[in-house]
C-alpha cells in the first residue's frame, strides 16, 4: 500500500504542474484568440493531452530501458524558443488584432504546444519517479495518472484565462489589441529568460 501512495497523489501533482508559469503563458496566448469559452477549454484539453502523450511515451521508454536522460536544460531552452516564436507570431499577425474568428483546427496547434512542453518536463519527472518507485509498471502508472491531472489542470486554467479575454474582446477592439500586445511581450520575455537560464547560466 505504501508503494501506491505516490500514485494516489499523482493527479494532484499533475494539476499543480499545469499551473507553472511557462505553461500558463503559452495557454494564455492560445485561448486569448478565442471568442468562446467552450473552444478555449478545448484548447486547454488538447494542450494537456499533448503534454501527457510526451510524458507517458518518453517516460515509459526511459523507465523500461533504465536509460540515462540527457540534460533537460536543452529542452527547457527549446520551450523558450517556442514561446518567443509564439509571441512574435501574434504581434505580426494582423488577424490577432481583429474580431476574425479563429478556426477550430487550432486544437491541433494546442496539442503540438503540449507535446513540446511535455518533452521539456519529462526529464525531471522521470528522474523523480525512478527515485521513488522501483516497480517499472507502477512508475508508468504514475506518469499516466500525473498526465490526467495535468489535463484537468490545464482544462481549468484555460477556462479561467478565457473569461476576461472572451468577454472584453467582444466589447472593445482596443482592449483586444492591448491584451494581444501585453500577452505577446510576456511570452517573448519569459521565453528569452528560459533560454538564458538554461543555456548561459
Amino acid at each position: 500500500m505504501e508503494a501506491l501512495l505516490p500514485i494516489l497523489f499523482a493527479a494532484l501533482v499533475g494539476m499543480g504542474h499545469a499551473f507553472e508559469a511557462d505553461h500558463l503563458i503559452a495557454v494564455s496566448n492560445i485561448v486569448s484568440k478565442r471568442d468562446s469559452m467552450v473552444l478555449a477549454v478545448k484548447d486547454g484539453f488538447y494542450w494537456g493531452l499533448g503534454h501527457t502523450t510526451t510524458i507517458v511515451v518518453i517516460g515509459s521508454v526511459i523507465i523500461l530501458s533504465r536509460a540515462t536522460f540527457l540534460n533537460s536544460g536543452y529542452f527547457e531552452a527549446g520551450v523558450g524558443v517556442m514561446l518567443i516564436v509564439m509571441g512574435i507570431s501574434r504581434l505580426t499577425n494582423k488577424n490577432n488584432f481583429s474580431k476574425t474568428r479563429i478556426p477550430r483546427y487550432q486544437h491541433s496547434f494546442a496539442y503540438t504546444i503540449g507535446l513540446v512542453h511535455g518533452l521539456a518536463g519529462s526529464g525531471a519527472l522521470v528522474l523523480l519517479v525512478m527515485s521513488e518507485i522501483s516497480d517499472p509498471m507502477l512508475g508508468i502508472t504514475y506518469l499516466f495518472v500525473f498526465g490526467i491531472g495535468s489535463i484537468i489542470g490545464m482544462f481549468i486554467a484555460a477556462g479561467l484565462f478565457s473569461i476576461p479575454f472572451t468577454q472584453r474582446m467582444k466589447i472593445n477592439k482596443s482592449v483586444r489589441a492591448g491584451i494581444v500586445v501585453v500577452s505577446s511581450l510576456i511570452c517573448i520575455l519569459y521565453g528569452s529568460w528560459m533560454i538564458y537560464e538554461n543555456m548561459v547560466l
